[in-house]
């Protein structure tokens, strides 16, 4: 299979292989002192793995390879007459495997600090950053900007890499022991800053310096990109920026540190962000074996891995694994978890080429992390079928979506939106772009929502009141009030509760047609409560309301357990639907265990199909019809499956 694979991309039209091919990811983190691996041995391990695309450490921080460019330097542990990348190249292509370089330029060592000191970040106070004794360079200096150039040229002179990956591109905001660095004061940065702004680079950094370095970033990627594509124009460039770059590397991670509640939908978020904001590129979403920086050599749970790769197949990217050092681990949880996952991948290869996400619902990835995060998980839980995007580039290039939602600050670009027939949900204490009555000021209480229309929240049918807590903007009386405000009243003891109460005729919710469209805004932090208390009837207010907008109804309805993520993907080259099923029930908390088997999920899809076929199960599903809908019930869900819709 994987030569067959691979003889067809080298024939392919455009030579971008990361489009064309199934991609199954390895990448090892090398050590310096790794370097006197065994690479037959070291190729062998990832070809028995399953991968069939390996990152391995190249250059920058530490050269794989006798390098002859001044100011970079091989690695110590190299033996001599030793080219490590140079064999691992020649190993895997002879074994069908793609080989991506990793290069790390954001810092070097004091030999070159002391040669060229203006290439390199500065602290307010005009010291280095140093950590470890490697000097950090910076974005702006003429290291990234000329003598990375010449670096990159003799590695891609040299050797038929299939890509190029960059580690820390940019100036990190963070050194690996979570210190901030604050804003660079090099003479570049004061430069290129002052004559943008007028000003010198402010002492934190603000939303100024962001964007600067931001578009820093931008520019540097732009010339790594057509040097690359011109020494080897079927190498693709990765890296976490999604401009100039023929693929969107991400991670699902953890920190010791990180707040809780953890993200169980970490790679689904990366991804479906990713290929939302940038469909024309691949999305890799690195599942991050270890703990956390000072545990490198110990992994998280199995199943939290296992949960990470199933999220990447079920929304458009290929199974992905980071490992540090050689194959050889000294825990191996991450790679026993991951290797079924690869093998799967590897006998369903056509299940993987050329998904593209139908989903008829968008997510902007706008406002508070919080909010966002709260509808991420409702439209999850009630199995409403959407996209993530970070960019309006879906609406200039015409949207499909029946809807688009925006938890927090909406882009003024929705106002057209609507006006020209889109449908949209806003939430939040940011007033939308379209008018919705005159607002009277931002407030905050602690109180409820008296729901007055009961029609148009069938979910909440035994619930009267939906408590808000928080700020919301007040707006002016509804003709026909649906939600009014219930503001903060006497809460205790008990014998004085609601002994004070007053009912308003301020709404919790406006429902307007504007233009050929149609919006509803929700003026308080309905997704943040959600993300927070998991309120039901947060959660079935959201799910009313969606469903008034959505023109034709859901994609779908389920009777799936809340934590079976479900995905619908198209196959336009095959013609067919892949509906993936993500079995969650395994997260608790911060614990992460095999899910539970689920048995008889009925699937009502508002299309006329004529087959329907479990590919885990092996069997093809009944399909029974009624009215418009067609319907089938997978009988067993174990981690994951994928049922072929024709």
């Amino acid at each position: 299979m994987a030569v067959c694979f691979f003889v067809l991309a080298v024939g392919a039209a455009d030579g971008q292989w990361w489009k064309q091919e199934p991609i199954r990811f390895l990448q090892t983190n090398l050590s310096e002192n790794d370097s006197t691996v065994d690479p037959q041995t070291l190729v062998g391990a990832v070809a028995d793995f399953g991968a069939n695309t390996f990152l391995m450490n190249m250059g920058g921080i530490v050269a794989q390879y006798p390098t002859r460019v001044p100011f970079h330097y091989a690695s110590a542990f190299l033996p001599r007459g030793r080219d490590l990348f140079g064999d691992v190249v020649r190993e895997a292509h002879a074994r069908r495997i793609r080989v991506v370089g990793r290069f790390d330029l954001s810092k070097t060592q004091k030999a070159v600090f002391d040669a060229h000191p203006e290439w390199f970040f500065r602290r307010a106070d005009g010291q280095p950053v140093i950590y470890n004794g490697l000097y950090s360079t910076c974005i702006n200096g003429d290291y990234y900007r000329e003598h990375a150039l010449t670096i990159l040229t003799e590695a891609l002179e040299r050797y038929e890499v299939d890509g190029l990956f960059f580690n820390m591109f940019g100036n990190p905001t963070t050194d690996y022991s979570g210190v901030a660095t604050g804003p660079c004061h090099c003479q570049a940065c004061e430069t290129r800053y002052r004559a943008r702004f007028g000003r010198p680079v402010p002492s934190a950094a603000d939303a100024d310096y962001r964007s600067f370095m931001s578009d820093s970033s931008r520019e540097v990627a732009a010339t790594i990109a057509e040097l690359i594509h011109r020494k080897r124009p079927n190498a693709a460039f990765l890296t976490y920026i999604r401009d100039h770059t023929d693929g969107i590397i991400s991670e699902s991670n953890t920190a010791v540190t990180r707040p809780l509640p953890l993200w169980p939908y970490s790679a689904s978020d990366n991804v479906s962000r990713s290929l939302g904001s940038e469909p024309d590129k691949v999305a890799i979403n690195l599942a991050m074996t270890f703990i956390d920086f000072p545990w490198r050599y110990s992994n998280v749970s199995g199943a939290e891995t296992a949960l990470r790769l199933y999220q990447n197949l079920a929304h458009g990217a290929p199974p992905a694994i980071v490992v540090s050092g050689p194959m050889a681990q000294q825990d191996r949880t991450g790679l026993l978890a991951a290797k079924p996952i690869f093998d799967w991948h590897a006998h369903h290869e056509d299940l993987y080429i050329g998904q593209k996400n139908a989903a008829q619902v968008m997510l902007l990835a706008t406002g508070d992390t919080a909010s966002y995060r709260g509808f991420f998980r409702l439209l999850t839980e009630e199995h409403i079928p959407f996209v993530v995007s970070e960019n309006l580039r879906w609406m200039q290039e015409g949207s499909r979506f029946a809807l688009v939602i925006a938890a927090g600050a909406p882009p003024k670009e929705l106002a057209g939106y609507v006006e020209d027939g889109g449908r949209v949900l806003v939430a939040g204490t940011t007033a939308p772009p379209f008018p919705v009555g005159a607002i009277a000021g931002r407030r905050s209480t602690q109180g409820y929502w008296r729901i007055r229309d009961r029609q148009q929240f069938p979910s909440l049918n035994d619930t009267d009141l939906i408590f808000v807590d928080g700020e919301y903007l007040e707006i002016a009386p509804l003709q026909r009030p649906i939600l009014t405000l219930i503001p903060t009243a006497m809460f205790g003891p008990p014998e004085k509760v609601w002994s004070d109460k007053v009912e308003t005729t301020v709404p919790g919710i406006v429902l307007t047609d504007h233009g050929k469209g149609r919006a509803a805004f929700i003026p308080w932090d309905v997704g943040g409560l959600y993300y927070r208390h998991s309120s039901e009837a947060h959660r079935g207010l959201v799910a009313d309301v969606v469903d008034r907008l959505l023109p034709g109804g859901r994609q779908l309805r389920t009777n799936a357990h809340p934590l079976v993520e479900v995905t619908v993907m198209d196959q336009p080259g095959r013609g067919r639907t892949l509906i993936h099923l993500v079995n969650g029930t395994g997260h608790h908390d911060t614990g992460y265990f095999p899910p539970l088997e689920i048995g008889d999920i009925r699937i009502d899809l508002a299309r006329d199909i004529h087959r329907a076929y479990a590919v885990s199960l092996d069997r093809a599903l009944p399909i029974t019809s009624n009215g418009g809908l067609r319907s089938f019930t997978l009988p067993r869900l174990q981690a994951y499956e994928v049922i072929v819709v024709e």
